[in-house]
């Protein structure tokens, strides 16, 4: 669980870095999953943004009680599982993660979420840990995005660089089996892998049931970006739909 102290600075900041530490043998156990997926779909060797839909056995790990509490503390009894993603950065070639808000992409209305990003290997500076600026989140706006198809990013929007001050990045440096939880609003990118070793790590993505996972916003929104969020599945995790809209997927 997270500690008071904790959860104010994740208010505060737009992220938190939790005591938690998954254990070795589930990150075994995620390594080898991995290692079978991208066998299987070497397209994803760097990137996977909608790992559910494709490999559901991903699901387990995000079912785990001690993640779902932190989860349940951030957003409350009701809350829901609409995506996982791998951002795999495999060594020496791994992209760049450009300097975003999450909810640019995301057709969840009103846009309210809690990312858990867990570091599959160590995330360090050398090989492109992620990258936030803190308190980044609090006027709870999207800040003006772009589109960049070019080389060797893993998303195709983009801050404009107006929007923020690099210098003011925070590196979330995370051992294996470490994570960290971050806000919808908060912004964040990472650099490229060059070293010789992989930066695999997967994010858990949780949305209150107060919040619309919208189809309709998401085939829209799939015009602009390079994958489209209308068909994802939605689990409902703890509690119940307090939109009465949502469609979720049965467990």
């Amino acid at each position: 669980m997270l500690s008071d102290s904790q959860l104010a600075r994740y208010h505060e900041d737009g992220f938190v870095i939790p005591d938690l530490r998954v254990p070795d043998e589930v990150l075994d156990d995620i390594k080898a999953r991995h290692t079978r997926f991208v066998a299987a779909k070497p397209e994803y060797s760097d990137y996977c943004p909608a790992l559910l839909d494709i490999e559901p056995g991903f699901r387990a790990y995000c079912n785990r009680p001690e993640i779902l509490d932190m989860v349940e503390q951030v957003l409350g009894p009701d809350f829901a599982l609409w995506n996982a993603s791998f951002f795999a950065k495999p060594a020496h070639i791994g992209t760049t993660t450009p300097w975003h808000q999450d909810g640019e992409y995301w057709p969840i209305r009103p846009l309210a979420t809690c990312t858990v990003w867990l570091a599959v290997d160590d995330s360090t500076r050398e090989n492109g840990c992620l990258r936030v600026i803190r308190g980044s989140h609090k006027d709870r706006r999207l800040r003006p995005h772009l589109t960049n198809d070019g080389p060797g990013l893993a998303l195709n929007r983009e801050l404009e660089a107006s929007e923020y001050d690099e210098s003011e990045a925070v590196d979330i440096v995370l051992e294996h089996g470490r994570m960290s939880l971050h806000d919808v609003y908060l912004l964040h990118g990472s650099e490229a892998n060059r070293s010789a070793q992989s930066r695999r790590g997967m994010t858990m993505r949780f949305m209150p049931t107060t919040s619309v996972f919208d189809r309709q916003v998401a085939a829209e929104q799939a015009r602009s970006l390079s994958f489209d969020h209308s068909r994802r599945q939605v689990y409902l995790m703890r509690g119940r739909d307090l939109s009465g809209k949502n469609d979720f997927t049965e467990i």
